[in-house]
Order: structure tokens, then sequence, then C-alpha cells
């Protein structure tokens, strides 16, 4: 009230006069006032006892909301290295593709067709896997005659399977695929 009064006065000494204009002012000023403080109670800035006001401050970064915020922008740039290292891994596999095109289109067609091989192309395709062990290990192999199932049986023998990327990556690396920089 104290406000809304100093308000409509304008700061002078007339106390207002009892004009229609002056008391719709007034009530427009009192809602406004009304409003400044609910906004102010809802950002804790001030409290309110009925027609007491208490200032609280103005709220400040608590160390527990900052260190959640620390927590967070390290695991955003944990994320940011792991997406900018398989970018680059995507990138260097473009590479090597790149490289084993040009590699085969250097390759000669074979003219003669050998039982089950392409008679038009003599290059690398993809995609493709890689299956190894050591080189005294029996294995056995099955194929279906439409080559499209395999069957190996290795007997106990350590064995690993590379694809594609893991091969190109490893001939680049040997020098065996030159990729353009």
């Amino acid at each position: 009230d104290e406000l809304v009064q100093e308000l409509s006065s304008g700061g002078g000494g007339d106390n207002g006069t009892g004009t229609p204009d002056v008391a719709y002012d007034e009530k427009n000023i009192r809602r406004r006032v009304y409003d400044a403080l609910n906004v102010l109670m809802a950002m804790d800035i001030i409290s309110k006892e009925k027609k007491e006001i208490s200032w609280k401050g103005l709220p400040t970064t608590r160390e527990n909301n900052f260190d959640l915020l620390k927590d967070d922008q390290k695991r955003l740039n944990m994320q940011i290295e792991k997406k900018e290292l398989y970018l680059k891994e995507l990138i260097d596999q473009k590479k090597a593709i790149e490289a084993l095109i040009e590699r085969n289109k250097g390759k000669p067609k074979s003219s003669s067709a050998k039982e089950g091989a392409n008679p038009q192309f003599m290059g690398v395709q993809l995609p493709f896997l890689v299956v190894q062990t050591k080189p005294d290990a029996d294995v056995d192999l099955q194929m279906s005659e439409d080559r499209q199932f395999v069957s190996f049986d290795f007997t106990y023998n350590p064995f690993e399977i590379h694809d594609e990327n893991y091969v190109l990556h490893n001939m680049v690396k040997a020098n065996k695929l030159k990729v353009k920089k």
C-alpha cells in the first residue's frame, strides 16, 4: 500500500484526489506491484509474511550446481572426443576404400574364367573377412555350393576374424595400399 501511494502521488505531497482516473491508476499500479512481488518471490529473492517483505538476496550458483555443471562438461567433452575419433576412423576407412578402388582399377582383367571366379574382375571385393590362425594349424573348411555358408573347424587352435576395415587399415600402415593425403 505504501508503494502504491508513493507511486500514485508521483512523489509529490498532494495525497491524490478522488477522481476516477486516479482510482484507476491506483488499481493498475497495485496490480503491477503485486505481479513484480510475485516474480521476486518465485525467484526466491524476497519473502513475504502478510505485509512484511524481507530481502533474501540474489540467487547464486551453489557449489553443488557448479560441480554438476563441471561433471556435465566433462561428460560432453568425452563424448566429443569419442565422436572425433570415430570421425577420424571413418575418414581413414573412406581413404583406404578409395585407395583399394584405385588399386583394383590397376589390376588386369582376366580373360579365362576359372571355376567360380568372375572373368571380368581380378581385384579385391568388399565386404570380406579374413580368418587368421597359426601357420601350422589344421583347419577343416566346409562351404555350401552357393558359397553363402562357410563352416570352420580349428580343432582347439586359437583364431581371429578380421573385417575389411581392419585389413585395409593394416595394409595402409604397412604401405601396401597408397592413400591420398
